[in-house]
């Protein structure tokens, strides 16, 4: 069964929305290299309407010496969306053709690689309360936000997770993965 994994930029006071807005001065090179580590297992992508409308406006123009717009661009994305219509522009783009947890389900059975979910605060929300994230890497900086989105809100179900790793970078921010319990 392939392995459905998220990872999410972070503030100490757990905003995740708009990480550009607060990780310019602490990105450092054991976080570009978690990240190339992390594109070299992944060849399907799982994003949401708002992750797509953004990225697709950005990295199909974006110079192919960077590292991210190498991966992102030729691997094989799915968007989960309501509103957008087939076909999608960006190249190897696909629409899911099913509900989100369906779809995910299905394709956790299929031959393939990691499935990683990119940006996607809500896709990353509703996989992991219903049971079907296998990991949740957290790229705390040290930084207090102040406002913007959370990961987890007031309300939330209980979710157990268990730490599997954690590692702490020359800047000071800390990797931290967790599965889910049971």
């Amino acid at each position: 069964m392939r392995k459905v994994t998220a990872g999410l930029f972070h503030s100490v006071d757990g905003v995740v929305a708009d990480p550009f807005n607060f990780q310019f001065d602490s990105f450092d090179a054991e976080l570009g290299q978690g990240m190339t580590t992390m594109m070299t297992t992944v060849d399907t992508v799982l994003l949401g309407r708002v992750s797509y409308a953004e990225w697709a406006g950005y990295w199909p123009n974006a110079s192919t010496d960077e590292d991210f717009a190498g991966f992102i661009n030729p691997v094989q994305k799915f968007v989960a969306s309501k509103t957008l219509t087939s076909p999608l522009e960006w190249q190897n783009s696909t629409l899911m053709d099913a509900p989100l947890e369906e779809f995910v389900a299905g394709l956790k059975e299929r031959d393939g690689g990691e499935i990683a979910i990119c940006g996607s605060i809500s896709v990353t929300r509703q996989l992991l309360f219903a049971g079907l994230l296998d990991e949740l890497t957290l790229m705390t900086h040290p930084v207090v936000a102040g406002s913007g989105r959370r990961l987890f809100e007031s309300g939330d179900p209980l979710t157990r997770l268990v730490l599997q790793e954690q590692s702490r970078t020359s800047k000071g921010n800390v990797i931290s993965t967790y599965s889910r319990l049971g």
